[in-house]
């Protein structure tokens, strides 16, 4: 599985409708000599499904086995996990299973069938205008996770999202009313701070002849709130945020602040600026002047909120008045 918050892609397995089993050699009565087990249990489409084998009859530490995919043999030898190849979504890999044990050999087959089904996430976070970056998912906040289903039968017909069966779990827990026939998104309350919550979607056809599946873990990110110059002539700087200290070179100077990752539960985070510790204006702009002559220093800070779980802070060294050189070659 590739959260984050990449698509992650996911598929189906078609089971145990698919799997038969028969004897050769021996009779085993209606029991199966031994279970097959696929992981993921969802596989992506294009990818790679490992097979596990158990037996509560055979001794398959001494048991060898034969594995074909579509007719050609994948692997021969000891009784171990198995890689198979898969194809494209819908597409089908038939896959046959010969284990020898003494004087009999036992065959199971199965089919897998991936199918592209992608959990994509969109927090509902603060951050500035036109922010080429994602939103990270926010304290206290929520988080819209959306499933985007491409199931296809092994005719390469694609199936309408709308008629399929979202079924959503939210930490192990089934979340029957987020579920349903079209229900492709979900809404999650963001974890506890230092904590993750995991949320997985199994999509089904009508009949639920077809499945895939998918899932992602959503962890709060801390929010914080950054500085940048407000230039007249260029705008907000945002290719460069400031830190440390600041030089105003002018008679005066202009700064934003940009919150990332603030819930937008109650809309944008409340600011508020401090100049030499007293509150000086509320807002994400500031504009500063130096009054009087000769050089000064000051301390300049911001505390942004959204309630008692979101708060950060920022602040600044100033200083003013310094001469502007002479020396073309600004030394």
């Amino acid at each position: 599985m590739r959260y984050a918050l990449l698509p992650i892609f996911a598929l189906a397995l078609l089971a145990p409708a698919a799997v038969s089993a028969q004897s050769l050699g021996g009779s085993m009565g209606n029991t199966d000599p031994f279970t097959i087990s696929v992981n993921p249990q969802y596989p992506a489409p294009a990818s790679q499904a490992t097979l596990s084998f158990l037996s509560s009859t055979l001794d398959l530490a001494s048991a060898t086995m034969v594995v074909s995919v579509g007719g050609k043999r994948v692997y021969s030898g000891n009784v171990q996990p198995v890689t198979v190849p898969l194809g494209g979504a819908g597409s089908v890999a038939s896959v046959k299973v010969t284990i020898s044990s003494g004087d009999a050999s036992y065959t199971q087959s199965l089919a897998i069938q991936p199918e592209d089904v992608s959990l994509v996430a969109e927090p509902a976070s603060s951050m500035p205008p036109l922010y080429p970056g994602k939103p990270l998912v926010p304290l206290a906040g929520n988080t819209r996770v959306i499933a985007v289903a491409n199931l296809k039968d092994a005719g390469g017909k694609t199936l309408d999202p709308s008629t399929l069966s979202y079924a959503w779990t939210v930490d192990g827990t089934q979340i029957a009313d987020s579920s349903g026939i079209g229900k492709s998104v979900i809404l999650v309350a963001s974890p506890l701070q230092y904590r993750s919550r995991s949320v997985s979607v199994v999509v089904q056809s009508p009949g639920g002849s077809l499945a895939g599946g998918d899932s992602l873990s959503l962890s709060p990110a801390e929010p914080t709130v950054r500085l940048y110059e407000n230039d007249p002539l260029l705008g907000i700087r945002f290719d460069r945020a400031l830190s440390g200290s600041y030089t105003i070179a002018g008679t005066e100077a202009s700064l934003y602040a940009a919150p990332f990752s603030f819930p937008l539960l109650g809309g944008t985070p409340a600011m508020q600026w401090f100049l030499n510790g007293t509150a000086a204006q509320t807002g994400p702009s500031i504009t500063l002047r130096p009054a009087g002559s000769g050089q000064g220093s000051a301390s300049l800070s911001l505390t942004a909120s959204s309630g008692s779980a979101a708060t950060a802070l920022a602040s600044l060294s100033l200083s003013f008045g310094a001469k502007p050189s002479t020396n073309f070659l600004g030394l």
